[in-house]
């Protein structure tokens, strides 16, 4: 098999993946933390630098450019300046944005991170929620209309705050289907009615049992879990596990487990944002849905040893490949 996963590589550099959901510009502010306010019981940050990122769906399209792929990104940014910034990473990264469309009524969402001695110590959010206007919604429609055709895979990351709508879902799930595409989901227990029919659906631990209705500290029922929503959605379901690795339920009935490759966990922010980046190259360049799983949790355990919204790089995830013991 580890040779099935690292001739799928090259094939990264061909694939076209449109993102389509909720992005975002994540601020980091760091600095040194050396005493307490006099003015109130909190540290005071002494502020060295600051650093932007891709967020939400956003860091999906990134973690697509950094594997080589060709990233399409469709979403909403506000008219500020915020979304100037954000524009401008995901150009930096080769990302397509003609998708990204203008919406003056609601801000560009931020997420701003302070951080001190590589701890985060606060974030600040930036963001309207609530479905598009009825106009922004028929124009990301239009867009992915005219240009899905060109597309390879289709991934679906959905926060809930406004950009993935029934309209919306109903109609990528229409051109999906002639000729039809893979479509990967990140996502929101609140819109697991709009899902079905997927390729397949990557919750993590939490999400799946909300999605199911299920208590989440009944931990030894995650395959119940797994099934049910297989059954009611008519997906393959991918839960994402953190320490416990990833377990996959397909619609053959087959259930596979895949041990996690992590071994040093400094940050989780954007490890489910590089799983379905991953999964969407894998299954885009001929892999199984377990081949790309095994991939894709690569990718995570590559991602979770960084600080900060990060990706995984093609070189990074061929050495983690290359090197494990376990395929």
């Amino acid at each position: 098999m580890k040779d099935k996963l690292l001739g799928a590589l090259p094939f990264f550099k061909v694939k076209k993946v449109m993102v389509i959901g909720d992005i975002m510009l994540d601020k980091y502010i760091w600095g040194d933390v050396s005493r307490i306010s006099p003015e109130a019981p909190v540290q005071v940050v002494n502020v060295q630098r600051e650093s932007y990122s891709p967020g939400g769906a956003a860091n999906v399209a990134a973690n697509i450019a950094a594997l080589s792929g060709q990233a399409y990104m469709v979403g909403i940014v506000g008219d500020d300046r915020a979304s100037e910034t954000l524009i401008e990473e995901l150009e930096t990264r080769g990302i397509n944005v003609e998708g990204v469309i203008t919406d003056a009524s609601r801000p560009t969402i931020q997420k701003v991170r302070i951080i001190g001695k590589n701890q985060q110590l606060l974030r600040v959010d930036y963001e309207k929620r609530g479905d598009t206007e009825a106009d922004t919604e028929n124009d990301l429609i239009e867009f992915i209309s005219k240009t899905i055709s060109d597309i390879d895979v289709i991934v679906i990351s959905d926060y809930a705050k406004g950009v993935i709508t029934e309209k919306t879902m109903q109609k990528v799930m229409e051109l999906a289907a002639h000729p039809q595409k893979r479509v990967v989901i990140d996502p929101k227990p609140s819109h697991k009615s709009l899902y079905r029919n997927a390729t397949v659906i990557s919750p993590n631990h939490l999400e799946a049992f909300q999605m199911a209705g299920e208590d989440p500290e009944e931990t030894g029922r995650v395959d119940e879990v797994g099934m049910k929503l297989l059954r009611e959605l008519d997906s393959n379901i991918l839960i994402t596990r953190g320490e416990k690795g990833m377990s996959l339920y397909e619609k053959s009935g087959k259930i596979t487990s895949v041990p996690t490759y992590a071994q040093e966990v400094y940050d989780i922010i954007g490890a489910g944002d590089a799983v379905v980046a991953t999964l969407a190259l894998g299954l885009g360049s001929g892999l199984t849905l377990k081949e790309a799983a095994i991939l894709a949790n690569h990718a995570a355990g590559i991602v979770v040893r960084k600080v900060g919204t990060s990706t995984a790089s093609v070189e990074e995830l061929e050495q983690s490949v290359q090197n494990s013991k376990h395929i």
